[in-house]
């Protein structure tokens, strides 16, 4: 690569995760692609996640906020953003090191792609002892990522479908994908794990269990727009059901 390929921003919202947020942004700053703009931005944390960043000095962007939610944050990035592509990365996850390089060739291989996704792949955080490891029942597991951890977009793609939605609490990337869905973009999954999940005891999933109604509540308003001439029924519709491991959250 000799410094004509596309600028990738990769974005990090963060919300008291200094625990693992370090973890995340060597995994994006150690990509085998280049140039990519590594852009942390903090939602409210009251940890040290700010002094974690803070480490990393010029090898990424450091911004914080009045804490404001997963969706803000998303779309505080995307603002902040320089690149042609966007992607997102939680704090608590790791990309695969070619991720990036292996997304950007299929756009350079194919230009109609609108967004490119790959597998993900569960483990259990480290620190889980024995009984709160076998409570996952998932490490290892690979699964079809259709989430925003694994997804490559071009930013002008992105905004055509729209800013991420602040009212839900989760599945705020299941809302995104069945918007998108029903334009109709050009997507791609490839077969390789790019992300690996990290499955540990305040996952969004759960530490938001009584916010979970927002699913069905994103799924019926997906539904209602397609009665009114629109379609949904992607794959991350049809895995929303599993609320517990949905990678639309």
């Amino acid at each position: 690569m000799m410094g004509t390929e596309p600028l990738v921003s990769a974005i990090i919202p963060v919300y008291n995760g200094e625990r693992y947020l370090a973890e995340a942004i060597e995994s994006a700053i150690g990509q085998t692609y280049r140039p990519v703009e590594v852009i942390v931005v903090d939602d409210g944390s009251t940890d040290g996640s700010a002094e974690v960043a803070r480490r990393f000095g010029d090898a990424m962007c450091y911004h914080s906020q009045v804490h404001s939610g997963m969706a803000v944050a998303l779309n505080h990035g995307v603002e902040l953003a320089l690149g042609d592509f966007l992607a997102f990365l939680d704090a608590d996850d790791v990309w695969m090191r070619d991720k990036l390089a292996l997304q950007v060739s299929c756009f350079a291989e194919n230009p109609s792609l609108d967004m490119v996704f790959g597998h993900a792949e569960e483990f259990d955080s480290p620190e889980l002892m024995g009984r709160e490891t076998r409570a996952t029942h998932r490490t290892g597991r690979i699964i079809p990522g259709y989430s925003h951890g694994t997804m490559l977009i071009k930013r002008d793609v992105f905004l055509m479908v729209g800013y991420f939605a602040t009212q839900w609490r989760v599945g705020q990337f299941l809302d995104w994908y069945a918007r998108a869905s029903e334009i109709g973009l050009n997507s791609l999954l490839l077969p390789d794990v790019l992300l690996r999940r990290r499955l540990h005891l305040t996952n969004l999933g759960i530490i938001e269990r009584d916010a979970r109604g927002d699913y069905a509540r994103i799924l019926k308003a997906a539904l209602d727009r397609r009665r009114r001439g629109g379609s949904c029924g992607g794959p991350c519709c049809s895995e929303a059901r599993d609320t517990s491991n949905s990678d639309c959250v």
